[in-house]
């Protein structure tokens, strides 16, 4: 593996969202991921060749429900650097393995758990969804239209910005710390935490009185006529966010606005009438003819691609922001390193179990054989290809 975090050892439990988010991003920054799944079950509800967030693992099949299973996982957990899970609230405890029995064997640990409210407080054992953690942050709330109700924006705020995202930071936070002390420690990332502090700005905002807490009514929420969405001659759309004063007076300039006719950016007053004449005029040509128009200036506007157009957007392709792995288009590496990029993955998502005796041998767990015999580690037989009979829906069965 090349990347800053190679020789970085994670074990990961394999479960749904921010946790398999994560292990994807240390994987692909370098890291030795292992991820755990249970025996003839995949956690995500596709294929498991199909899983992108797999990219980069090797997975070995366990079985969790037995005391062997969880000695097996404490062995890796003495062995690794860092152990990343998503269960509810003590489902690791009673399995045995929890922070406690984890960090017994391995004080340099670092344990990432992620949830979607946290391992305390009124809700920690309830069940929810990214967006019903979005719904008590107050974010959910403020995104949509003035005259609809809010809008989720897919799960990318929640489970992968808040959730995720965090994780991987508190991660390496507590990875310095644990270079520096020799102590590791449990990180407790909280999708509602995580989401919370995204909204930081926001928040300030809000106290200063310079954002109303109503929807389509602020600058960056649709209010504003010079920061939004519009649709095309042909039925397709237009992004527009020229705030500045000059980016907008180029933005006029080139939408073909005349300097008599329109209102002054800032007067709240004539914002309605504002976004009429910009809704008339992009509404007058095809979005490409538009992104022509504005392909070489300050205008801050951009077609709205659709996922299938994005990988051939010029400015995408030139950066290298989608790669192609067997076959499989998706997005690259990221951030960018200068002294130890990132290498494009070469390990495709992994069938559960494809990797367990690989794994075992190489992480010395004792009695590796003895495990495979038993059943309580599992080999996917070579040529097994389907994923133990997991089909296009998957074989979704979550621990508990």
């Amino acid at each position: 593996m090349t990347g800053p975090l190679a020789g970085l050892g994670v074990i990961e439990m394999a479960g749904l969202g921010p946790a398999p988010f994560a292990g994807m991003v240390l994987a692909d920054l370098g890291a030795t991921v292992v991820r755990v799944d249970r025996v003839g079950a995949h956690a995500v509800p596709l294929p498991p060749r199909e899983d992108l967030q797999g990219r980069g693992k090797r997975s070995i099949a366990v079985d969790l429900r037995r005391p062997e299973g969880a000695a097996l996982v404490r062995a890796l957990a003495s062995r690794a650097d860092v152990l990343i899970e998503g269960f509810r609230p003590g489902v690791a405890e009673r399995l045995g393995i929890g922070p406690t029995e984890c960090l017994a064997v391995n004080p340099r640990l670092v344990y990432g758990r992620v949830t979607g409210w946290g391992q305390d407080g009124p809700l920690a054992s309830t069940a929810g969804h990214d967006i019903t953690y979005l719904a008590r942050t107050g974010v959910l709330h403020a995104i949509g239209p003035a005259d609809g109700p809010p809008v989720p924006p897919l799960n990318l705020l929640g489970d992968y910005g808040g959730g995720g995202m965090l994780l991987v930071a508190g991660v390496l936070a507590a990875l310095w710390q644990a270079q520096r002390t020799g102590a590791g420690q449990v990180v407790d990332a909280a999708i509602v935490d995580g989401t919370t502090l995204l909204a930081t700005q926001l928040y300030g905002l809000v106290h200063s009185g310079l954002w109303q807490d109503r929807r389509g009514a602020n600058l960056l929420d649709g209010g504003a006529p010079f920061y939004g969405v519009y649709e095309t001659a042909d039925g397709r759309h237009l992004a527009v966010g020229p705030l500045e004063p000059k980016f907008f007076a180029e933005f006029a300039d080139r939408l073909g606005l005349e300097p008599a006719e329109t209102p002054d950016q800032l007067d709240v007053a004539s914002w309605p009438r504002l976004r009429t004449l910009i809704a008339a005029r992009v509404a007058a040509r095809t979005r490409d003819e538009w992104t022509r128009v504005f392909a070489d200036g300050d205008g801050c506007v951009a077609p709205v691609l659709s996922l299938d157009e994005a990988p051939a957007d010029p400015h995408l392709s030139a950066r290298g922001a989608f790669v192609e792995v067997d076959g499989v288009r998706q997005p690259a590496p990221a951030p960018r390193f200068s002294a130890t990029p990132a290498a494009v993955p070469s390990l495709p998502p992994p069938l559960p179990g494809e990797h367990t005796r690989e794994v075992l041998e190489e992480w010395s767990v004792p009695d590796a054989e003895v495990l495979l015999a038993n059943g309580v580690a599992h080999q996917l037989p070579s040529g097994n290809e389907d994923g133990l009979g997991l089909g296009r829906q998957g074989g979704h069965a979550p621990l508990a």
